[in-house]
């Protein structure tokens, strides 16, 4: 039976950052990986690009039950921690908007910052093999997998949430948390594009692949960014971020000028261009094709200058006011994360650590702990794995 320091289950972005961790520390670390790919969510994100962090991060960036959870971990790995470990590594790197962060090549950068941090920390890496249970002991834990036995003082389960199957994810994470009795929340698809309702989605089929800044809301959270008309429904940084607060039933409602007083500029265009029709006069602030079919969905139409102030109003309440009720979600399929999991109660929040299972450690994605689109998922990967690593 083999025996090591520290097992970590998972070679993804919290699982690697764990394993550099303990192994610097001159910890035995051996990473278990279920796919033949390691990193395969690093390599898919930011469009192959990965937005590895946001300088804006900070706790407000995260949708926890705890909201205070998440802060003793980012507080001692931040985004500029993570920035200066590239730097090191000489990887080029770009500010795209809102602080978010991406390679100027390829996401393989990053991946292959993390491999080059566990090779130099004498971390070993096992791929294609699974493990199919998970028992403690008085000196630690036993697990049987496919490459057999091995004995271990403490265990990471760093294997992620439900978003992207194709991408490896399971349950795993989960099923270990309910074999040692640890509270596990609702879980849901998270940053995920919005199907519409039929006629809705009948009425707007033509937009597909058409964008418009917008400011998307649900009561009080909004996000101001570029919304995509797809043909399935929304999507966009704007809907993925709300999709995180949205609840099926829920309205979404959508300010198609979040900068802009559309009425103010409607009376102006009323005097200076009378004759025009109305969709020609939004054909200025949004493709004709946009126009022609948000007017027709919105049941506008006429000669401005025929339309008083109150019709008017109208006309600009129909865009800034825009509600939508979706009919759900694509899913896990294109979720970019996992909303819930794993009760962070059940966990210490300084060191990760299960409270009722000692030397059991659960970081990254599985804990209910979700960010923003941006980067700051990836962040709390860094962070939640190196708080496990410098304990395990």
């Amino acid at each position: 039976m083999q025996q090591v320091d520290v097992v970590i289950i998972g070679a993804g972005a919290s699982g690697l950052m764990c394993a550099a961790t303990a192994g610097y520390r001159g910890r035995s670390v051996l990473v278990l990986e279920h796919t033949a790919k390691i990193g395969r969510k690093i390599l898919m994100s930011g469009g192959g690009r990965c937005n590895f962090t946001n300088l804006h991060n900070s706790p407000a960036n995260f949708i926890s039950e705890n909201p205070h959870f998440c802060k003793s971990a980012l507080s001692r790995y931040s985004a500029q921690d993570f920035i200066d470990l590239v730097d090191r590594h000489g990887v080029e790197y770009h500010e795209k908007t809102l602080g978010q962060l991406f390679c100027n090549e390829s996401s393989k950068e990053i991946l292959q910052v993390l491999l080059t941090e566990c090779d130099w920390a004498g971390v070993e890496i096992r791929t294609e093999t699974q493990v199919h249970k998970l028992k403690q002991t008085e000196c630690g834990f036993q697990l049987q997998t496919t490459a057999g036995n091995i004995a271990a003082k403490s265990v990471v389960i760093a294997t992620g949430g439900l978003s992207i199957p194709n991408g490896g994810a399971t349950s795993f994470a989960y099923d270990i948390a309910e074999q040692f009795s640890l509270d596990l929340l609702p879980r849901s698809a998270s940053l995920v594009p919005f199907t519409l309702q039929p006629k809705d989605k009948e009425q707007l089929s033509e937009l597909s692949g058409v964008s418009h800044r917008v400011r998307a809301s649900i009561g009080k959270t909004s996000f101001v960014e570029m919304m995509l008309f797809t043909h399935r429904g929304l999507s966009g940084p704007a809907v993925l971020q709300i999709s995180n607060y949205w609840q099926p039933g829920m309205e979404v409602e959508i300010d198609l000028f979040p900068d802009f007083d559309l009425f103010a500029w409607l009376k102006e265009q009323r005097e200076q261009r009378p004759k025009a029709e109305l969709t020609t006069i939004m054909a200025q602030q949004m493709s004709k094709r946009m126009a022609q079919i948000l007017c027709a969905k919105f049941e506008l139409s006429g000669v401005i200058g025929n339309l008083s102030n109150k019709q008017l109003e109208a006309v600009a309440a129909a865009f800034c006011c825009w509600k939508i009720k979706p009919s759900g979600t694509e899913g896990y399929r294109t979720a970019e994360v996992t909303l819930g999991g794993i009760n962070t109660n059940e966990i210490n929040q300084k060191t990760m650590e299960a409270k009722s299972v000692s030397g059991l450690y659960f970081i990254g994605e599985c804990l209910d702990v979700t960010g923003h689109l941006g980067g700051h998922n990836f962040q709390w990967a860094w962070a939640s794995g190196v708080a496990a690593g410098q304990v395990v």
